[in-house]
């Protein structure tokens, strides 16, 4: 679990990096706590202006977060899109951890989401969250058990675009 030897320095480099140390912490409390002694393997990275933890061992996205500059006109890769599984069965999107319209790409941004949270409460979000640049928007995901399946399912989501101060 290489979270354990390395969390302090993990919680540091996001808190200098983004002032979120505070949710970042409860995210890996929460998720610890939900995986029981299950392996896992945190890492922290960043792909375009977003950051991400992601547990590579159970090949899950755990969070996801930066700041909004408004919509981003860049064209959608629906083909890249179209070759990453769903995973998740019947009622469920391809739904991006960041929206596309704030400049989310694929890859590690791609999340099995229920369709009706996705076309829902999160499309309500995201509008909000590109009519306001400056704002904060974050994704919390917290799954069931570790993949026995080889699915992993999102039950629910939260996502806040909040002003900065």
């Amino acid at each position: 679990m290489r979270i354990q030897g390395a969390e302090e320095a993990l919680e540091e480099s996001i808190a200098q990096t983004h002032g979120h140390g505070l949710l970042v912490g409860i995210w890996l409390d929460d998720y610890r706590r939900r995986l029981g002694r299950a392996r896992s393997d945190i890492v922290q990275t960043t792909s375009t202006r977003f950051s991400y933890l992601f547990d590579i061992a159970n090949e899950r996205l755990i969070a996801a977060w930066g700041f909004s500059l408004g919509k981003d006109a860049h064209a959608r890769d629906k083909s890249r899109m179209a070759r990453h599984p769903l995973g998740a069965g019947p009622g469920y999107h391809r739904g991006h951890a960041i929206p596309h319209s704030l400049g989310g790409g694929t890859d590690i941004n791609l999340t099995a989401q229920l369709g009706s949270l996705n076309t829902g409460e999160f499309r309500k979000l995201e509008i909000e969250a590109v009519a306001t640049p400056g704002a904060l928007y974050f994704t919390y995901w917290r799954t069931r058990t570790p993949r026995a399946s080889g699915r992993a399912r999102s039950s629910r989501a939260c996502s806040a675009p909040t002003r900065t101060p």
